[in-house]
């Protein structure tokens, strides 16, 4: 035998890519796999989930209230004058969002809300939970949304009572 005559065959580059590792199928479903698991996570096991709820005005949910009944949702409205109420056992705040002539009365089975939820000062409010068959919402989040610096000063200037002074909220009968 020559020298030049090996009997074993030359591998070629693409026959050793091919010989190891999984096929490209296999690769493709384990990406996408991972990414749906991520994906369910940050959709349902997280604070993310936040950003999936609807965000309504209290008139286009009262417009509709069938479309949302049993639904997460955040409903934005006027805080009425007068309306909070809070009772200390169980602990619950009760009170009342409007906007453009419509109310809806709220619930917030829980003891603490913010600094700044407080009657007087004509504040917006943002309420997280369900709208329930009763003709409520029941809460599970409520964000209060202070004036700006700049209205505080308007409010100030006309003699009006800053946040940090108004009155507790009206205890609750029963």
């Amino acid at each position: 035998m020559q020298p030049d005559q090996d009997p074993t065959p030359i591998e070629t580059r693409s026959d050793r890519a091919e010989s190891r590792g999984l096929p490209p199928i296999v690769k493709v479903g384990i990406v996408f796999t991972l990414l749906s698991g991520a994906l369910a996570l940050l959709m349902f096991g997280s604070q993310a989930s936040d950003a999936l709820v609807y965000s309504k005005l209290v008139d286009e949910v009262l417009n509709k209230p069938g479309d949302f009944k049993g639904r997460e949702l955040r409903i934005e409205g006027d805080l009425k004058q007068g309306s909070i109420h809070f009772r200390e056992s169980p602990c619950e705040w009760r009170f009342v969002i409007g906007k453009a002539g419509k109310e809806m009365p709220v619930r917030f089975p829980q003891c603490i809300v913010p600094d700044t939820f407080k009657d007087g000062m004509g504040l917006k409010v943002t309420v997280q939970g369900k709208l329930t068959t009763d003709g409520y919402f029941l809460a599970n989040q409520v964000i209060p949304r202070c004036p700006s610096k700049y209205e505080m000063k308007e409010k100030a200037g006309r003699g009006e009572k800053m946040p940090h002074g108004m009155a507790r909220p009206l205890p609750l009968e029963g």
